[in-house]
């Protein structure tokens, strides 16, 4: 078995609003923002909200479920992996 059915990296990329197409709904995504000096934010479209996307930062959502971006940032390089 396990535990991870892939692996992404993205490395100083805006990410369009999406939902991702695999997985389930049921299941979590892990994302893990690193990176030095950046200032960005991840917005979840469908919960209205705006969450500090820093280096150090690791969101568990249902990217499935919910519409997610990472817009413009000022500063610093980042790379997320996903």
């Amino acid at each position: 078995p396990r535990c991870f059915s892939g692996l992404e990296v993205i490395v100083n990329r805006v990410t369009l609003s999406h939902r991702d197409g695999g997985g389930a709904p049921t299941l979590y995504d892990l994302l893990v923002s690193l990176g030095i000096g950046h200032t960005a934010t991840m917005k979840l479209a469908d919960v209205g909200a705006e969450l500090d996307y820093f280096p150090g930062t690791m969101v568990y959502i249902s990217g499935i479920l919910l519409e997610h971006s990472v817009g413009p940032w000022a500063n610093g390089e980042r790379f997320v992996i996903a």
